[in-house]
């Protein structure tokens, strides 16, 4: 961590951070019908969207980290099994078993993923600022892989998930634990995310700044845009 860092910068995953490298209908599309399942990219992709926004948190708080990692094994399954069927109940996968450990496996790498435009600087900026940085997404145990393949491990102080905090994103609590363990305090962390009630209104609950994504035109204008919006705590 930065030593002593007085202000911290919380970055959500998926969208913000990092990007799948192409979008997750053609890559679901693609696997299926390596097992004989012929579907539209489309339908699939849209048929995900929908399955994603219904699907319960995963957060399993009290279990141990591999029973945990099991639960959450277990909902990707499932998340996968009901966009197959939204997409065309008509046609299976061959083998679903087989079918889903390769995506799940694909999906853990660094190939699923693209680091957004500026990340690196953004984080090596910040770092260089004395600011303190940390990803904080509702993602499952395999965002710690992805991110150490893209390269930006090495540049985050904290990489804060449900299980860590015990919840999910919107409620507040998930954007304060992970500035608690940061030891930064709410009024001087900012957040930058991409969905407005789980990343910008759930940053503003808990306290703190925050900045939509696709108000920059890249990442790498963060550091400068910091010093205005999150000016350094007197001493």
């Amino acid at each position: 961590m930065t030593e002593r860092a007085k202000r911290a910068v919380l970055f959500d995953a998926s969208g913000t951070l990092i990007e799948a490298r192409v979008p997750i209908g053609e890559t679901y599309a693609r696997i299926a019908e390596k097992y004989g399942a012929g579907m539209s990219a489309w339908r699939v992709g849209d048929a995900f969207a929908r399955v994603w926004r219904s699907t319960p948190a995963m957060v399993y708080p009290g279990l141990p980290p591999d029973v945990s990692a099991r639960r959450e094994r277990e909902a990707w399954r499932e998340i996968v099994r009901q966009t197959y069927l939204a997409a065309d109940s008509a046609i299976r996968p061959s083998d679903f078993d087989a079918c889903f450990e390769e995506l799940f496996a694909y999906y853990a790498t660094g190939a699923a993923w693209t680091a957004r435009a500026g990340a690196s600087e953004a984080l090596a900026g910040l770092r260089a600022a004395g600011i303190a940085t940390a990803v904080v997404s509702n993602f499952d145990r395999r965002l710690h892989g992805i991110l150490a393949d893209l390269g930006l491990a090495p540049l985050l102080d904290l990489v804060w998930l449900p299980s860590d905090a015990g919840v999910v994103k919107p409620d507040p609590a998930m954007l304060a634990t992970a500035a608690a363990a940061l030891g930064v305090a709410p009024d001087h962390t900012l957040v930058v995310g991409n969905e407005a009630q789980r990343d910008l209104e759930c940053a503003r609950a808990a306290g703190m700044r925050a900045v939509d994504v696709a108000s920059l035109a890249t990442l790498a204008d963060l550091p400068a845009l910091i010093e205005r919006e999150l000016p350094e705590p007197s001493r």
